[in-house]
Formats: C-alpha cells, structure tokens, sequence
C-alpha cells in the first residue's frame, strides 16, 4: 500500500470512495455494453462516468494498444505506425487482447465495450468468445453525431495519459490550464487527435465501422443517443439505458 499516496487524499474522498464500492457491490447489473459512435463522440467520457456509477470495467482497445505503445515494445513499435496512420488494427490482435481483459476479475460484475468491435468480423468473434462463457452482449449504445462535430471536437481534445481521461479547451477544460484535475500531471494531445489523422479515422470509420449499428439493430439491443447535447443532458440518457432490465 502508497501510504504517501493516500496522504495527499481528503478524508472525505476516501469516505466517497469507500461509499462508491459499496454501492457498486449492492447495485452490480453484470451487463457487457458496447459503446459505439465515431471517434470524438464522447465514449471515453461517458465510459469513464458509467466506471464510476456501475463499477463495471472498462475496456478501451485504444488505451490498452497506447499502453503498448508506451512499453517500447516491437509490437508496440508496429502498433504506433499503424495508429498514427489512423488504420484499424488486425482483428485477431484486437480480439485476443478483449477475451484477456474480459476473463479478469476486475471484469465479473459487468463489462463497458469501448472502441471494441470496430468491424463485423469482430463483433461476430466477440459474440463467440462471450459464447463460450454462457454470456453475450446486452446491449450496445450508440452514440450519433455529425462528421464536422468530431472534427471539431477531436482539435481540441487533450488527454491524461496514466488514466486516459480526456479533456477540451472549449467544451471540457481542464480547471488548470495544461494539467489533469486529479493529478496534476501534464496532459497532452496525442498524435491521432491531430486534424489530418482525425479524418482518415473518419473516412476509415465509416468503411467499415458503421455497418455493426445496425448489426446490432438487428439483434434488438441497440440504443441510440444523440451525443451533441451538453454532456449532462447525454449522460442522463445513458444511466437511464443502462438500467433498463
């Protein structure tokens, strides 16, 4: 145990803390959701805020591929060209690192899905994978908004790295120009926020991303949300799907 660590935190934010797992013992819906919407269409946001409220895990592939980015890795190395270029990563790349994650006991009361399917091949390997375990995907939430709206958005975003949260100079500032509000840490804008990246990742979404809304849909469990509202209006929304028996 950090014990300098936890000196630097109130006693009341521990208390907080201490209440938030409590609840999420209590109130645990042991969902698998799949956030899906463009990149910059707020699922790392609102995935860190359904995190905190249900105490599921949180998936993010563009998290754990930066993570290996950071490792100096060959694989990592391989991994940063391709990201940098906005391209999607293999398929079993993808799927391999999920099912590790998902059989972890961090995952057992419930999983959020972000970034993850991107493809149909995907989405159909993941359902197997669930599959063997007696689960599935209960729901997948959509998250609509306009092409322009992301470019936008995504110019301004910068990111903390250690915990991936995200922050924008015009919609979400940080309290402190340039630093994390938690930690004080330096954010930073990574290299595929950066405009002509942003666009290639657009052009590249809608090949072949786009096809599992409806993939979903046709399983009955997809729910729209229209995520260029303010984000309390978004989130509202969100809690309230996520609820849904």
């Amino acid at each position: 145990m950090d014990t300098q660590a936890y000196s630097k935190i109130s006693n009341a934010a521990l208390i907080q803390e201490l209440y938030r797992r409590y609840r999420c013992q209590e109130e645990a819906l042991r969902k698998r959701i799949v956030l899906l919407g463009m990149p910059g269409a707020g699922k790392g946001t609102h995935s860190a805020k359904m995190l905190a409220r249900f105490c599921m895990c949180h998936l993010s592939t563009g998290d754990l591929l930066r993570e290996e980015v950071r490792s100096g890795s060959e694989f990592g190395k391989k991994l940063k060209g391709i990201m940098e270029r906005g391209e999607l990563i293999e398929d079993e790349v993808m799927c391999n690192l999920i099912k590790q994650q998902l059989a972890k006991p961090a995952c057992a009361n419930g999983a959020i899905l972000d970034g993850f399917p991107r493809t149909i091949p995907q989405a159909e390997k993941l359902d197997q994978i669930l599959k063997q375990s007696g689960q599935s995907i209960d729901q997948a939430i959509f998250m609509n908004v306009r092409e322009q709206v992301v470019v936008d958005r995504l110019g301004g975003r910068w990111t903390h790295l250690n915990s991936g949260r995200t922050y924008h100079y015009k919609f979400n500032p940080p309290k402190v120009h340039g630093v994390d509000d938690i930690t004080g840490e330096p954010l930073v804008q990574r290299e595929d926020d950066k405009e002509a990246t942003i666009r290639n990742r657009l052009n590249v979404y809608q090949n072949k991303t786009s096809p599992i809304i409806d993939y979903y849909r046709k399983k009955g469990i997809l729910f729209e949300v229209n995520a260029e509202r303010p984000v309390n209006d978004i989130w509202k929304d969100i809690k309230s799907i996520v609820k849904t028996k």
